[in-house]
């Protein structure tokens, strides 16, 4: 029992990886599964997927790395955030498919709170904005609009939970119905200052306490998998949310430490240590980790559209097949050409905030053709990047003025992407030989508690760098295209 299966349900896909006693990826599987899109600004996913495709990616896992079960010590669990489920707690069916991070529908009602003054109190105990993009609003929407939901939530009929919830729910054949720290901080619902759920905004939203989740460490004890799932019972001792996993499986475990992650969306979080800092650049104040009961705090900017821009290349517009092709047609752009694409399909996240908003291309010309999108897509993620960065120093001056950015993702095996990245933000941008960072800090947080990894010291030792990218841009070209950037989301915004 030397070795850890994580857990990485993501919005696009799930996947399984085991690590063996060296941290050390033995084998991967993963599964890809449908979205669906019911309505402008709509995002779903149906909850059968998401189990069947953790259950299949784990099974297929260990297979592929010729164990079973009883060779695992410990199962850790990171997932895609805010994503929200209600299920029949007598049954474990949901009663609604899930209403994915990305969703916007509940943009009106956002704005209702804001404009009733409750946007200031919310922050002040959360940490987060009146948005759509948590789960709180989300959840009340499933509560207004199932019938019967929310009599049979004040009954304990009903459970709420985040995905790692619903999976452990289902793991554990309904026995735990617990979450993390970084998974609760993000619902809209949990006071970060206090380590509770929130009464005054549950009661404003009008959802009942009886249907959610204990919330523990990162690190716990979070209930024992059935042995009928895996063929043995394996404990569940870890979970956080995707990013901050991301920011354990990158070590940045000291103030002032930052990392970014490039999935479908963009999420950089900056390590505050144990002071919640309030952001006064529409930031978001969220828990980093939390061990022996301790919480870590960060400040996070998130990116809705990062890797999703190169999805859309390839499902919308089809000019790629996969997304290795955007490196070689954005080399292959014509440099003449000044595209700018800003990707605000569900609208701008940090640190505009804006859910009605909509996406545009700006500088089309004859000659603009797939390589120029391809460079206009890739360079899109790294402009939201120096937006965030740029929020983050005047927030906390601490960062200094060219912090380094440790970055990991999908998309960060594009060479040319993370050039971009390093020249438009003017600093270096360190790149891990371990890319799984988002597992690989879920692995982490079992295998410590499991006591077959190091403690924090020890993994932050392990932290090894594939390559640096060095800024190279000149400083009146990157002045020129950010200046461009700022006057298209200007303009997008004012439509």
């Amino acid at each position: 029992m030397r070795h850890i299966l994580a857990i990485d349900q993501g919005t696009t896909s799930s996947r399984a990886i085991v690590f063996d006693a060296a941290m050390q990826v033995k084998a991967t599987a993963q599964q890809e599964f449908p979205q669906h899109f019911p309505d402008s600004g709509w995002v779903e996913h149906d909850p059968a997927d998401l189990w069947g495709t953790v259950l299949a990616t784990c099974r297929a896992a260990l297979a592929k790395a010729g164990l079973t079960a009883a060779d695992i010590a410990a199962i850790g669990i990171t997932n895609q955030r805010e994503t929200t489920l209600v299920w029949d707690r007598a049954t474990g069916e949901p009663i609604h498919r899930a209403i994915v991070w990305q969703d916007r529908r509940t943009a009106g009602y956002c704005a209702e709170l804001r404009a009733a003054g409750h946007d200031r109190m919310i922050s002040a105990r959360t940490g987060l904005l009146a948005d759509p993009y948590f789960s709180g609003t989300k959840l009340k929407w499933i509560l207004d609009h199932v019938p019967g939901a929310r009599d049979r939530g004040r009954k304990g009929e009903l459970a709420f939970g985040t995905v790692d919830s619903f999976l452990i729910w289902k793991l554990t054949g309904g026995v735990a119905h617990v979450t993390d720290a970084t998974n609760a901080a993000r619902t809209l619902l949990y006071d970060i200052h206090k380590g509770r759920w929130s009464k005054t905004i549950c009661d404003l939203l009008d959802i009942p306490v009886e249907m959610l989740p204990e919330v523990k460490d990162c690190a716990a004890d979070f209930g024992m998998v059935q042995a009928g799932h895996l063929g043995a019972e394996i404990p569940i001792l870890g979970v956080a949310g995707d990013q901050q996993a991301a920011t354990i499986g990158q070590a940045c475990f000291q103030p002032g430490m930052m990392k970014a992650t490039y999935g479908t969306g963009c999420f950089a979080l900056l390590n505050t240590g144990d002071q919640p800092v309030a952001s006064k650049n529409r930031l978001l104040t969220t828990i980093a980790y939390q061990l022996d009961g301790k919480p870590t705090y960060a400040l996070e900017g998130s990116i809705f559209i990062a890797g999703a821009v190169v999805q859309w290349l390839r499902d919308g517009l089809k000019i790629i097949a996969d997304a290795g092709q955007t490196q070689a047609l954005a080399e292959a752009a014509d440099p003449a050409q000044n595209l700018i694409l800003v990707p605000a399909f569900v609208g701008l996240g940090a640190p505009y905030w804006n859910a009605e908003c909509r996406g545009a291309v700006f500088g089309l010309t004859r000659g603009s053709g797939p390589e120029e999108m391809a460079r206009a897509a890739l360079e899109s993620v790294g402009f939201q990047t120096r937006d965030l960065l740029e929020a983050m120093q005047a927030d906390w001056a601490s960062i200094g003025a060219a912090p380094i950015l440790r970055v990991d993702g999908g998309m960060t095996a594009s060479e040319w992407a993370m050039q971009f990245l390093a020249d438009i933000i003017g600093a270096k941008v360190d790149r891990p030989v371990m890319r799984e960072t988002t597992a690989l800090g879920a692995a982490w947080l079992a295998g410590q508690r499991a006591g077959i990894y190091p403690d924090q010291r020890g993994f932050a030792a392990n932290w090894a760098l594939d390559r640096v990218f060095e800024p190279a841009m000149d400083e009146n070209v990157r002045a020129t295209k950010y200046a461009a950037w700022k006057r298209a989301v200007a303009a997008v915004m004012a439509v």
